[in-house]
């Protein structure tokens, strides 16, 4: 079955950087929108970036404009999310989701395959 799998989230200190990769199998990335989310505890799931097939468009919430960064190397079948400058408040696990659709959603409920998450703790 499909499967995306993500690395690369662990504990920091508020300012940090951290870089996610989301790896793909059964699945090739090229033919989809890609995007990231996260949630925090006791917080609903909130889109964080999304990009486009060819990765010549992308999207990011108001919160992570200007310091994280998301891309893709179709060749690897990975994409991945660069977090600068990270916050307190960007603590959460991270999920990396395939869309099908035409145009990056923001909305979780248009993806169609999610991987199961990778932590990423800010300390202040």
């Amino acid at each position: 079955q499909v499967q995306l799998v993500e690395s690369g989230g662990g504990l920091v200190q508020a300012g940090d950087s951290l870089r996610l990769s989301c790896t793909a199998s059964r699945l090739t990335i090229s033919n989809w929108i890609m995007g990231w989310f996260r949630q925090a505890p006791g917080k609903e799931r909130d889109f964080v970036a999304g990009i486009s097939r060819s990765g010549g468009i992308t999207d990011y919430a108001d919160s992570v404009k200007g310091r994280f960064t998301i891309s893709r190397d179709n060749a690897k079948n990975t994409v991945y999310l660069q977090m600068n400058s990270l916050k307190p408040e960007d603590t959460a696990v991270y999920y990396c989701a395939a869309d099908g659709s035409y145009g990056i959603q923001r909305s979780g409920r248009g993806y169609d395959f999610w991987g199961q998450g990778t932590q990423v703790t800010v300390s202040s």
